[in-house]
């Protein structure tokens, strides 16, 4: 069977040379430019009025001598699209990594449940994978061995990762730092692709209705799932509203689903002025000559 390539829907410059260190990189974190069968669809990346970025074909990209700039030992961390996971299977392997893992990124709404603007042809997508490689021998480090592989943020403009995942990856793999087609550069990575530069403004649209806003209710949230920065703020803010209004920690934990950990966690990076434990500044009424009766449960359990 002849196979079809597609040709780019713009010119695409010649990538520069990939940078290198004494010994190789020992992370590496890439967001290659997917080149998709459907390329002029709104949500395409090369859709001509949105114009969000320059794509390369799966060729193109496993191409990449990655190998040569890597570290003996070293680890990847590469975002795939869930409609091309095999494909990027065949990326990984290219570059000289064998998979081991992943990690899933749920896109939330600001009020934490699933974001249902995702896009698919047979389902709406609320996740992203990064397929974790390893070259040669290397664990983790230590902290890792607590790390759930999800990541819960809310997204932003189109295909911008959240920026948890550098933090993760500190937390989780040695440096030297490396990230293919960085479009935001962070401090401490070298980062290569045509965006990667301070003085180069993105291409395509920023979503204002993706970044932040102010949370409606407090949200259910797995045990150690991590919190994005504004996030976290939104959250503690809130909790520390309720427990200034008169509920107790553990009457907190009750009506969130948090640990005591959690709870008291998030409420001291608020700055809250804790109470002495286990006491609600909310009391039940007391008997007496004017009030004989005590309120019945449910009026107490729905005011707790």
């Amino acid at each position: 069977m002849t196979q079809v390539t597609a040709v780019p829907l713009r010119l695409v410059a010649e990538p520069p040379p990939l940078p290198r260190v004494d010994g190789g990189f020992k992370t590496i974190l890439a967001d290659p430019p997917w080149r998709f069968q459907n390329r002029t669809g709104k949500v395409a990346p090369e859709h001509r009025r949105l114009d969000r970025y320059s794509t390369l074909s799966i060729d193109e990209i496993c191409a990449l001598d990655v190998a040569a700039i890597a570290a003996t030992n070293a680890h990847l961390y590469l975002w795939v699209p869930n409609a091309l996971l095999a494909e990027g299977m065949r990326v990984l392997d290219s570059w000289g990594f064998r998979y081991v893992s992943n990690i899933v990124w749920a896109k939330r709404r600001k009020d934490g449940g699933p974001d249902g603007r995702g896009v698919g042809f047979y389902f709406r997508n609320v996740t992203e994978l990064i397929l974790f490689g390893v070259r040669g021998s290397m664990r983790t480090l230590p902290p890792a061995r607590s790390q759930v592989n999800m990541i819960e943020t809310r997204k932003r403009e189109h295909s911008r990762k959240p920026d948890e995942q550098y933090e993760l990856i500190e937390m989780c793999s040695p440096g030297p730092y490396l990230e293919l087609f960085a479009r935001y550069p962070q401090e401490g990575w070298t980062a290569w692709g045509d965006e990667a530069s301070d003085d180069v403004q993105p291409r395509g649209q920023q979503h204002k209705g993706y970044m932040g806003g102010e949370m409606t209710r407090i949200p259910r949230l797995e045990p150690n799932v991590r919190l994005d920065a504004d996030f976290a703020e939104q959250l503690s803010a809130k909790l520390r509203h309720q427990y200034e209004s008169g509920l107790s920690i553990r009457q907190l934990t009750l009506e969130t689903g948090y640990s005591i950990a959690r709870v008291r966690g998030l409420l001291e990076q608020a700055g809250t002025v804790l109470r002495p434990q286990g006491r609600s500044s909310i009391r039940p009424p007391e008997c007496s000559p004017d009030n004989p009766e005590l309120p019945d449960d449910n009026f107490w359990s729905s005011a707790a």
